[in-house]
């Protein structure tokens, strides 16, 4: 890798900055392909990919460098959040949280609490609550032990360790969720993305939508443009029949810059101030 590699690295990254995302991937995926190795650009191609949907893509690519020379153990952190992401978005849950688990247990930051804070709602959002159960079934039926018996067992009265039924492991995934997200907001109190993960957790897991309400207006007045903030302050506004403030509500969010662990799409968000507006 030559000088002349360097000098195309920069230009894809300003190009990056500049919002001319086509010619920065065009320039990075040239610019890898001579050799490029460097961490900084390693994350910012990972980035693009991530935001364009290329998800299997970015994954190979994090993969392939994760031992880029010099990066710097933030760098590191950095790179394996943007591989959960992509575990979660190719429907791998599970593997995305192991791997953030590993680390945090390691060196918790503010970033692995958003980021496994955010998919561990994920994992026990009550709307799955049915497809988490019926794996006992299928197992059961197909002759082979039940998942529960494989990976967590609890004491009984005697002390001893027994397998853990999936409900049981449902209830302490639940539990496991209300908890870390709540050591999140003490870890930073004024942080809006664990404020929200902690006011989705109440909504989506615990599903008591009053207590959440306050975690996502705390939030809201942190950060006014974020994203699942102001989706999810739109539902109270639809449930009161205020359908003007929910639409402005979304139509601020459908601005904003979505990611991967974002909990709607911008498609989505667009779709339904089409569906409002269309019904006012």
């Amino acid at each position: 890798m030559g000088l002349g590699t360097m000098f195309k690295a920069n230009k894809a990254y300003r190009a990056q900055k500049n919002g001319d995302e086509a010619e920065a991937m065009r320039l990075y995926e040239e610019c890898f392909q001579e050799g490029l190795a460097d961490p900084r650009y390693v994350l910012a191609y990972a980035v693009l990919m991530l935001r364009d949907g290329q998800y299997q893509k970015a994954k190979d690519f994090l993969v392939k460098h994760q031992k880029a020379p010099g990066m710097t153990p933030d760098q590191r952190v950095t790179l394996i959040v943007d591989y959960a992401a992509c575990c979660y978005r190719l429907g791998d849950l599970d593997k995305g949280v192991r791997k953030l688990e590993e680390i945090f247990r390691k060196n918790p930051n503010g970033l692995l609490y958003q980021t496994l804070g955010y998919l561990y709602v994920e994992q026990f959002d009550a709307a799955k609550k049915a497809a988490f159960l019926a794996r006992e079934t299928e197992q059961q039926e197909q002759g082979g032990p039940a998942e529960a018996a494989i990976v967590a067992e609890r004491a009984d009265a005697e002390g001893e360790a027994v397998p853990m039924t999936l409900e049981e492991q449902w209830e302490a995934g639940r539990q496991k969720t209300l908890k870390f997200n709540q050591e999140a907001v003490e870890y930073d109190d004024v942080d809006p993305v664990s404020l929200d993960n902690l006011g989705q957790t109440w909504y989506r897991v615990m599903e008591d939508r009053e207590k959440a309400r306050e975690f996502f207006e705390k939030a809201h007045r942190i950060k006014p443009e974020q994203i699942d903030t102001l989706y999810f302050l739109s539902r109270y506004d639809l449930e009161e029949g205020n359908t003007a403030a929910a639409v402005e509500k979304l139509e601020k969010a459908a601005e904003g810059r979505f990611s991967p662990l974002n909990y709607c799409s911008r498609d989505q968000v667009e779709a339904e101030i089409r569906k409002l507006k269309e019904k006012a």
